[in-house]
């Protein structure tokens, strides 16, 4: 009889992807037996203190490089870089999802359940309650994400994409007001995600039928196995080519890239802000976090030079993300193709062999996300009677009304289109300069003129908030509460620090660009 030999499992290597787990199995019990008058501030707090756990955990870390869980686990420099800015995002986030003295109730619908648009909704919409299931969902999809960035097999970074992707779906349906909009954003990113998902499980079972036809070496699709394959395999490639093009599309699809971007204007609009910011941030550190491990462990060295494909969806997506950004009318959708455009700057980074590549994009990852978490912040200020005013022409004159909170949007703006001495400047330099040097020149021409175009819809909202008379519906700025202005001054000195001085986070990304294999 054989005898069945366990994994040996590294728990301290796991922790942060444990706490938080466990933060969200608590929290479901919490909903459970806490009253709900208590609920709110219990979940927030457990929710903090989870990620402020997890992320002391990944400091203890820091010099751990090893394989653990039966190898499906890589902890590394990139896992612990990434996991530790998905922690960071994370607790911005959390700190806009907790606001409540923005809105009464906060940004979510006080009963789930409610018929969007009836006399019902408008009453929940104008009262007090708020929905606490976000905090366990929220908390779920961390850990999910922790996961995503340390997979080091595609099963195991499956499981995590739906772990994280599941939760994202019901939150992007739980926004106060505009109901039907919010829950058609959410029925888009679930029937569109499961089919991205299906691509990538179909990706997986090639590219497992890849390794099993190589003769004296048995299959698997951990990254070891799946290296050694692809880098002295005699075996036909067809199935190796087929799998890791929808492995790609599974990923490009979280990474919002083009041609897989369509969900994320509509989803960006609808969901709830402060979940909108949490998925431009969190969810992009994730995506790329997996599309780096895939394709700098498992299929380096393949007979197939990928670069020129990859670089063309580069291309397409800045193109897309720039040129539709100019068309928009809503500052959510604007957004939103901001982080198309961004998603292909990116891919440039990704594109970069070499350690500096990989320490750009993991920069550019953490300085993309404290901008944007704190452009969302402000959307969420920008108020009327139904709420959050997103139109373009609301915000007309907003610099004579708002001069403070116009003057913070402006900046952020500015570094959204890569203005000196902003974050934005530093972390395209961090992904252009690698790919110059990996004589990609083409990808690096296509960055600055997208940029230039890009910087065209910024400068229109800054004119129209500074240069255009208020009208009579001109929205007002609603005082931030103590979570939603912490939030907004760790994005905003963030922004400005790491732009002016980015030296410490580049070293820091550098000495964690080695994975191990």
């Amino acid at each position: 009889m054989t005898e069945l030999k366990l994994p040996s499992i590294d728990y301290a290597a796991l922790a942060p992807i444990l706490i938080m787990l466990g933060a969200a199995l608590v929290g479901v019990l919490v909903e459970a037996f806490v009253p709900r008058r208590l609920r709110n501030g219990v979940q927030l707090a457990l929710a903090l203190v989870a990620v402020l756990g997890a992320l002391t955990m990944v400091i203890f870390n820091s010099d751990d490089r090893l394989l653990t869980a039966g190898q499906a686990i890589a902890v590394d420099g990139p896992t612990l870089f990434l996991q530790g800015a998905i922690l960071i995002l994370a607790a911005m986030a959390l700190l806009l999802i907790g606001e409540r003295s923005v809105e009464r109730g906060g940004a979510f619908v006080a009963h789930a359940a409610v018929t969007a648009e009836s006399p019902d909704d408008r009453r929940q919409a104008d009262g007090v309650g708020g929905t606490t299931e976000v905090y366990p969902l929220v908390t779920f999809a961390i850990g999910g994400m922790l996961i995503f960035v340390a997979a080091n097999d595609l099963l195991t970074m499956f499981i995590a994409l739906e772990v994280f992707s599941l939760p994202l779906y019901l939150l992007c349906a739980l926004a106060r007001r505009r109901r039907l909009l919010s829950q058609e954003a959410a029925m888009k990113y679930f029937m569109l995600g499961a089919y991205a998902s299906a691509f990538f499980l179909f990706g997986v079972a090639l590219i497992y039928g890849f390794t099993s036809g190589i003769p004296g070496r048995v299959a698997g699709v951990d990254f070891a196995t799946v290296h050694a394959a692809v880098t002295d395999s005699p075996a036909s490639p067809v199935l190796l080519f087929a799998g890791m093009a929808l492995l790609a599309i599974g990923l490009l699809f979280k990474a919002a890239a083009a041609p897989f971007h369509v969900w994320t204007p509509d989803v960006y609009q609808g969901a709830p802000t402060p979940v909108t910011g949490f998925m431009a941030a969190c969810t992009k550190v994730a995506a790329f976090g997996a599309l780096l491990r895939v394709f700098h462990v498992a299929f380096s060295g393949a007979a197939w030079d990928f670069t020129p494909v990859l670089g063309a969806v580069a291309v397409l997506t800045m193109l897309v993300g720039a040129v539709l950004a100019v068309t928009q009318t809503d500052i959510k959708r604007l957004l939103a193709y901001s982080s198309i455009a961004n998603a292909g700057y990116l891919l440039v980074g990704v594109l970069a062999p070499s350690r500096d590549g990989l320490s750009g994009t993991m920069f550019y990852l953490v300085a993309y996300g404290f901008s944007v978490l704190a452009a969302f912040a402000v959307v969420t200020l920008v108020r009327d009677a139904d709420g959050e005013a997103t139109h373009l022409s609301r915000w007309a004159g907003l610099g004579r009304r708002s001069p403070f909170f116009a003057a913070i949007f402006t900046f952020i703006l500015l570094a959204f289109a890569g203005i000196p001495l902003t974050s934005g400047f530093t972390s395209k330099f961090a992904v252009f300069a690698p790919a110059l040097d990996a004589n990609q020149a083409w990808l690096v021409i296509a960055g600055v003129l997208t940029s230039m175009v890009l910087a065209f819809p910024y400068l229109r909202v800054v004119v129209m908030m500074w240069l255009s008379e208020p009208g009579d519906a001109t929205p007002t700025v609603t005082v931030p509460g103590a979570l939603t202005s912490a939030a907004l001054v760790i994005g905003v000195l963030a922004t400005l620090v790491l732009g002016v001085a980015p030296a410490p986070l580049l070293d820091l990304a550098n000495g964690a660009a080695e994975f191990v294999r």
